[in-house]
């Protein structure tokens, strides 16, 4: 069960989709790319298969409305993972998400903004994915990043795949990289998202579920 939140911190106000599973063992903070929000299908479609897997998620507009009519701030990445801290924050306030491990789910832009936070507060942080993203942004945060992160790439998408050999080499957590063959940018082919998110569910239930949660889970990849 899903539900429309407001995080609140000061002056700012973000909207969010909550949902929430029974049982929940950890929560996946989205970032959307440039001009995408909290609505995006195609997270949405990520969020619903890691609700499944037992995961909570949160997908919020790292932008406020008015915030929004600067396209500058769409790409501050500084700005972008200021808001994911205080999402975190907010998270750690509430009693349904109070002490539930953290992974972050980035794309396009959002990926640097994912990886900027988790270097910046890696407490608590155990796992960040990238789908399509731009690891680069990230920039000199890239070796304090401690998460174990995963790079998904479309194969079609040389200049993205390019950027982030690049970001990993100047990686030092446990990383990967992962080609999705045949899928463009924004993984519109056919059963492309699908592998996006069995890859992201892998990634993020192996380093973010505890084994004292002592749940049982059935291999999504062979």
């Amino acid at each position: 069960m899903s539900e429309e939140v407001t995080i609140q911190e000061g002056q700012i106000q973000l909207k969010g989709i909550l949902g929430v599973p029974t049982e929940a063992a950890g929560i996946v903070i989205f970032a959307h790319g440039s001009g995408s929000g909290r609505l995006s299908p195609r997270n949405q479609f990520v969020a619903r298969k890691l609700q499944e897997q037992g995961m909570a998620t949160l997908l919020m507009d790292l932008l406020s409305e008015d915030e929004e009519l600067d396209r500058a701030n769409v790409f501050d990445i500084e700005l972008l993972a200021d808001r994911l801290l205080l999402s975190k924050r907010w998270l750690a306030l509430r009693a349904q998400t109070q002490g539930l491990a953290v992974g972050y789910f980035g794309a396009s832009t959002g990926a640097g903004a994912a990886l900027v936070a988790a270097a910046k507060s890696p407490a608590n942080v155990f796992a960040v994915v990238s789908r399509g993203g731009r690891p680069d942004l990230a920039d000199l945060y890239l070796p304090q990043v401690q998460a174990p992160t995963l790079l998904i790439v479309g194969g079609d998408d040389d200049i993205v795949i390019q950027l982030n050999n690049q970001a990993l080499k100047r990686m030092t957590c446990e990383r990967s990289l992962k080609i999705v063959p045949g899928a463009t940018h924004l993984f519109e082919e056919h059963g492309a998202l699908e592998q996006v998110a069995n890859q992201a569910t892998v990634w993020l239930r192996e380093h973010i579920f505890r084994p004292e949660g002592g749940r049982e889970f059935r291999p999504l990849l062979q």
